[in-house]
């Protein structure tokens, strides 16, 4: 057991690495402000991100994980397997308006799939400066193509070629970039046990210290040697004298063994809590400590952070303003030294800082508690002009008085949190933007899509576990979605009424939301209602739009917790445009019935037959917006042969299904006349101008000799029959074509003549069952080519007695996708063989 976790860890440890190495290495060529890995993850349809560089991952946590069917780059680089290229913030808000809410800055990202067999095995992504047009201007998109086809290889290779191996569960490693020039400030922190003079450094301190994993021996004549060795007797003396209690007095100014200059501070550690007796810094200022210097001169307040938002260096007059003495400030993160920096809406200004070239201009409330005994700043705090000026290697920082007016003249906005959202530091409601999920809501139609958005966007930023949606129906609250319940939980309450007591019904029928602590408190309010076994907080929403009940909204956490008084406010929002996407689902929902069941009357209950001819129709809705289009097919008698007709109405819905129905009967109306097929098109093009609906139509309409197999065949602006010979070949016919129907009255409709032999296949095809996002068309006809050839093959001689299993063949793909963004129609037609008078 013990050699397999080594092993593990051994593992994990290389595919860490080849995600950094990656990522550094994108970064690096493309001249980027961060840049990263997403990876699948052990949660069907949820990628995670392994790997960032270059940007503190606090920040950038509500990016931490994304499902694939959500409209941002990162998912549609995964799902379509074709890379994204967003070269600046107009082309970003244009193509993913949800992504660029979150962040509303001037920059670029590229995002390009690694590739892993029959999908990739995550995205690679880099963001860049932004760019006026094409992100070719700024570096080579050939060589970031590369990096990704590199970086699958060397996965797979890891995992002996098992894909299912790649993956990532845990938090993001972030990690800090190459420097760009000289080096610059850095700072390591330590403590040290007088008692047994072992000292424990951390991360940055090894790093700066140049120490590797072992190399340390960990005791204060380890640390003196390596942090200054011709200067060891003063550190050992300094850390005698912090041991023993005495004041610390200035940090001691010390040279490297490279003779570079270095600083060590010592302090007292916390004796309440029996931590380490001293703790320490040590702060190398690089090639800038010159600059350092003549900045701990300036009366306003200068402090850096590096691109992981540690602050590396602050001046005087900085940790003044900041109410919290210097060695608090450096070598610590800046939301954990100040927090009250940190949170909505200064997290927009960071991000914006690392992510743009333009400095931003804030202010802040400093709390009256971070004043540390420096006697500064009475009652609620001081306000704080900040600005942030953006930097390849760090973000310089400035602080100065300010009062509650801004620069503008308009009022500065109040953060000042409250006791119990301060205590959780950053919660969850302050991370998510409203008008993400707004902007997420305008995309979902139906109810079903309204709750997978709400499961997906609000549940994670909230911390939430459960969900359940009810919707209002005849006075009676029924169950439209579920998640995270124990299976069957839920079935007790279908269908009750607006009259029971129950906290989900009152919260709709008073209109306010309620909110419990934990399970104890719902059971003290409603008095034997069933809970399930599952402790913790719940949330209880209503559902109005409009002044109208729509229904219930219940969000489950695990463990109690506290809601603070942004939240319910941040969360009764949401729950109105829930209700109000909701209410327009229902609407939809109304118009879809409809749609739904005019196109069912308007296509054909059964093909026209003839004793020669065998053929088999299939249409399969879309499962994208209305689920109803405009493509029709139709077998119709024209004299004495048959008449075969394919369409699609452009667009969906009613509208597209009425004017299906109007183009049907016409060019029924003109094949029962036996018209010619070029006039048939011709007819139909002018009755649709004539009507005017703001739409067009492609069509292919084949006129059929069932006893010689003579075929005349016009199209107007739609794909090309296939056909199947009896031997098995299959071929595209070059059949030439006109414009689509709708647009020019004076058109033409060339006709193309073939004979069909007995026994071949004639497929006539909408553009749905061969067109997929990212992909040419070409390669969809192609497919579909070789897919009629292997089916044929399958039924065997006589394969016009076989068309329906043929046909289920063709569209058996289109019919098992969850997501098809087109309705899909096919037609096929085959002529039996003639039977002799003996037989």
């Amino acid at each position: 057991m013990a050699g397999s976790d080594e092993e593990a860890v051994r593992g994990r440890a290389r595919l860490t690495a080849l995600l950094a190495d990656a990522s550094t290495e994108a970064l690096t060529a493309a001249g980027g402000r961060g840049a990263g890995v997403y990876l699948r993850s052990g949660v069907p349809g949820l990628l995670r991100l392994s790997v960032l560089v270059g940007l503190p991952g606090p920040l950038f946590r509500p990016w931490w994980r994304l499902h694939v069917d959500r409209p941002f780059p990162v998912a549609d680089a995964y799902r379509l397997g074709v890379p994204v290229v967003l070269p600046n913030a107009t082309e970003t808000m244009r193509r993913y308006p949800q992504f660029a809410a979150g962040l509303p800055f001037p920059f670029g990202s590229v995002y390009l799939p690694v590739p892993g067999g029959t999908e990739p095995l995550g995205v690679l992504t880099v963001l860049h400066p932004a760019v006026s047009d094409t992100v070719d201007e700024l570096f080579d998109r050939d060589v970031l193509v590369r990096l990704a086809e590199r970086l699958g290889t060397e996965l797979l290779g890891l995992v002996g070629g098992d894909t299912n191996a790649v993956s990532w569960d845990g938090e993001p490693l972030c990690l800090r970039p190459p420097v760009s020039g000289s080096a610059r400030a850095a700072v390591g922190r330590f403590s040290w046990d007088p008692a047994t003079s072992a000292v424990h450094a951390d991360d940055r301190l090894h790093a700066l210290l140049g120490l590797g994993p072992g190399e340390f021996a960990g005791t204060a004549a380890a640390l003196a040697d390596a942090v200054a060795p011709a200067d060891a007797h003063r550190i050992l003396a300094a850390l005698r004298d912090a041991g023993a209690g005495k004041p610390p007095g200035a940090p001691l100014s010390l040279r490297a063994r490279d003779g570079t200059p270095r600083l060590l501070d010592l302090w007292p550690g916390d004796a309440e809590t029996a931590g380490p007796a001293v703790l320490g810094m040590v702060f190398d200022p690089g090639a800038s400590a010159a600059g350092d210097g003549a900045a701990d001169l300036l009366p306003e307040g200068v402090f850096c952070l590096d691109r992981l938002g540690l602050i590396v260096y602050a001046n005087p007059a900085a940790a003044r303003l900041a109410g919290r003495p210097g060695r608090a400030l450096l070598g610590r993160a800046l939301w954990d030294a100040l927090p009250w920096l940190t949170g909505p809406p200064y997290d927009d200004h960071l991000r914006g800082a690392l992510l743009s070239p333009e400095p931003v201009h804030f202010h802040a409330l400093r709390p009256a508690d971070e004043q540390d005994g420096t006697g500064e700043g009475e009652g609620e705090g001081d306000w704080l002009a900040v600005s942030v000026h953006p930097g390849t290697d760090l973000l310089t920082c400035t602080l100065a008085p300010a009062t509650r007016m801004d620069a503008t003249g308009q009022p500065a906005p109040d953060p000042h949190p409250s006791e119990d959202s301060a205590a959780r530091g950053h919660a969850m409601a302050p991370l998510y933007r409203p008008i993400a999920l707004a902007i997420a809501l305008t995309d979902a139609v139906t109810a079903r899509q309204v709750s997978e958005v709400v499961m997906q966007e609000l549940l994670p930023a909230f911390g939430g576990r459960r969900l359940a949606i009810y919707l209002l129906q005849d006075r009676h609250l029924y169950l439209a979605w579920e998640t995270g319940f124990p299976q069957g939980f839920l079935a007790s309450f279908e269908g009750v009424g607006l009259d029971a007591h129950l906290p989900g019904v009152e919260t709709l029928t008073t209109g306010r939301p309620l909110f419990f602590e934990s399970m104890e408190q719902i059971a003290a309010g409603y008095p034997g209602i069933a809970l399930d076994a599952v402790e913790g907080a719940r949330a209880f929403l209503p559902l109005i739009a409009s002044g109208r009940p729509v229904g219930s909204c219940i969000l489950g956490f695990d463990g109690s917790r506290d809601f603070s008084t942004e939240e319910r406010t941040v969360l009764t929002a949401l729950a109105g445009l829930i209700a109000h996407a909701l209410e327009r689902a229902r609407r939809y929902d109304d118009e879809a019935a409809l749609a739904r069941g005019l196109q069912q009357a308007l296509l054909p209950r059964r093909l026209s037959a003839h004793p020669r001819v065998e053929t088999a129709g299939r249409y399969l809705p879309g499962t994208q917006g209305m689920d109803v289009g405009g493509d029709w097919y139709d077998v119709v008698e024209a004299g004495d042969g048959l008449a075969l007709v394919i369409g699609d109405v452009q667009g969906h819905g009613v509208q597209a299904a009425a004017t299906m129905g109007q183009l049907r009967s016409a060019v029924r109306a003109f094949a029962l006349g036996d018209r010619p097929p070029d006039e048939v098109l011709s007819g139909t093009n002018h009755l649709l101008i004539d009507l005017d609906p703001g739409q067009f139509a492609s069509c292919c309409y084949l006129r059929l000799d069932p006893v010689t197999g003579r075929a005349r065949i016009a199209r107007a602006g739609h794909p090309p029959p296939l056909l199947r010979r009896p031997d098995g070949r299959t071929r595209l016919l070059d059949v030439p074509g006109g414009v689509v129907l709708g647009v020019d009255p004076q058109a033409r409709y060339p006709v193309t003549e073939l004979l069909l032999e007995p026994e071949a296949i004639l497929a006539l095809y909408t553009d749905g069952l061969v067109e997929r996002p990212g992909a040419d068309i070409d390669d969809g006809i192609t497919a579909l080519r070789l897919a009629l050839a292997e089916a044929g093959a399958a039924a065997g001689r006589g394969a016009g007695r076989c068309l329906s299993g043929v046909a289920d063949r063709l569209t058996a793909t289109a019919r098992h996708a969850t997501d098809r963004p087109d309705d899909v129609a096919l037609l096929l037609a085959a002529r039996r063989p003639a039977v002799s008078p003996g037989g």
